[in-house]
């Protein structure tokens, strides 16, 4: 089938491009629909400034303006938000999903040509994709599989893992990827675990349990048979996490590792076994909560551990503790990296229905802007697709995690978290630098100079009304303005 156009012109779109172009007062209200699309008055000078728009309404869903945006003399007294260049802070790896094997093989009943079409918009970094540069895939089956499985499911232990095999990831989730691949050679995968096989564990259980102290070896070394299996399968795995949400003992599969234990597994196990093994991925620690920043300061501060750990992975599931307190960890270890690696959309359901606006502002001012302007190298949604029912998902898993792709068929629906994600990766490529901005009231921001020499700066009007804004840069601005809960990137 074909796909729609990727970004979507509806209703009152036109008047967003209208609005940007002629600078509407913040007193002003929206100016109701109309119910057929109008087409926006054609710029009388080619624009300085490219001006990509989603509105909470949906009237505009990741649409470029046409607008004219010409740098100038500042005229008024509207709040500023100052680009400086000329101070950096972290390179960014990327933006995407966590693929799960869920993803996978919704990904994988749709038709050779609908798949190969999705996996384009989606990957490709041609002027009409999202470029998705970074994914996350699960070590063994998460909650978004269709069953529990590991890569040593053997009835009696197995320490020399003689039956260790990728076989479960052959079907889809290995298949998935190398297509992706295929279309982005350079995208960066991280792998993490949601269990150790039960043999391995103090419960013989894929939920909850703690890693035998026996099996640490055996368990670095499942981790080296995974990052070289897949690497013969073509897929190089750029980093791990040990265990995704080692404190959540609940989820089916599970596994519980405390910091300290960690660290040890890390500094007497995992680390000498890469080192041995001459594997150079990246190992991550952590990969739970904002709420316990003790655990990945624990493992940093372990003397044995620090040399081998990148940095450390966040979670956003306890939002009454900030986003900001991933400052407080690189700024204990400014050596360190930061990478925030997974926040769901709820699905709809009978408590629960989804206002896009609301996750939009939610997601885009906490993750794909705060986690940023608090050192995260990355940004990762939960998760890139999912079916009509949500699934798959194991018993006891996550049964109402909305994908950001819904996937009926061959039939595409594209949810929040598609465009949360598109107004970052689709500009901000790896290799890109975060630079300086202020952040005026209400207009939540980053920027960055990205490889091919542009600006880019992501605005979230956080208010309810119409602002007025200018774009500072090097002593010029731009007079702009966005509707409340709208978010825009500016290139230049």
């Amino acid at each position: 089938m074909s796909f729609p156009t990727r970004f979507h012109f509806v209703a009152h779109l036109a008047l967003g491009g209208l609005l940007l172009a002629t600078g509407c007062k913040s007193s002003d209200s929206p100016t109701p629909a109309p119910t057929t699309p109008t087409t926006p008055t054609t710029p009388t000078a080619p624009s300085q400034v490219a001006v990509w728009l989603t509105m909470p309404d949906k009237s505009a869903l990741f649409y470029r303006q046409k607008v004219s945006l010409q740098f100038g003399a500042n005229t008024n007294q509207d709040p500023i938000i100052a680009v400086d260049t000329t101070q950096t802070f972290q390179t960014m790896d990327g933006f995407g999903y966590a693929l799960t094997g869920g993803s996978a093989q919704v990904m994988s009943r749709m038709s050779a040509d609908s798949r190969a079409a999705l996996i384009k918009e989606l990957f490709a970094t041609d002027s009409t994709s999202l470029g998705v540069s970074y994914l996350r895939v699960s070590i063994g089956a998460s909650d978004l599989d269709s069953q529990v499985f590991t890569y040593d499911d053997s009835p009696q232990p197995d320490p020399t893992l003689a039956n260790f095999s990728l076989a479960s990831d052959q079907t889809a989730l290995i298949p998935v990827l190398k297509e992706i691949l295929a279309v982005n050679p350079a995208i960066k995968i991280l792998g993490s675990p949601w269990t150790a096989p039960s043999w391995m564990k103090s419960n013989n259980s894929p939920v909850g349990g703690s890693l035998l102290p026996q099996y640490y070896d055996a368990y670095a070394q499942y981790f080296v048979k995974y990052i070289q299996g897949m690497k013969a399968a073509g897929i190089t795995i750029d980093a791990v996490t040990l265990q995704n949400e080692p404190l959540n003992p609940s989820n089916n599969p599970s596994l519980v590792m405390q910091a300290q234990e960690q660290a040890n597994f890390i500094k007497n196990n995992v680390g000498p076994a890469f080192r041995a093994a001459g594997i150079t991925t990246k190992i991550i620690a952590y990969d739970h909560n904002t709420d316990r920043t003790d655990y990945p300061l624990t493992v940093l501060g372990d003397a044995g551990a620090n040399p081998y750990v990148d940095g450390s992975a966040f979670h956003f599931y306890s939002p009454v503790v900030p986003i900001t307190v991933l400052s407080q960890v690189h700024d204990a270890y400014p050596t360190k990296n930061i990478y925030f690696t997974e926040f769901w959309t709820q699905a709809p359901g009978p408590n629960h229905q989804v206002d896009f606006g609301s996750e939009l502002a939610y997601h885009v001012g906490n993750l794909e802007i705060g986690a940023v302007r608090n050192w995260s190298k990355n940004v990762l949604e939960w998760n890139l697709a999912s079916d009509q029912s949500f699934g798959p998902y194991t018993s006891g898993g996550c049964a109402e995690c909305l994908g950001a792709v819904t996937i009926n068929g061959n039939t595409v629906t594209r949810n929040p978290a598609y465009y949360n994600i598109a107004h970052s990766s689709k500009f901000v490529r790896p290799g890109s630098v975060r630079v300086a901005t202020n952040v005026p009231s209400n207009l939540q921001n980053v920027a960055y100079k990205t490889p091919n020499g542009k600006r880019c700066l992501v605005v979230l009007n956080s208010g309810t009304t119409l602002q007025n804004f200018n774009i500072q840069y090097k002593g010029k601005v731009v007079n702009t303005s966005l509707y409340g809960g709208a978010v825009a990137t500016y290139i230049w």
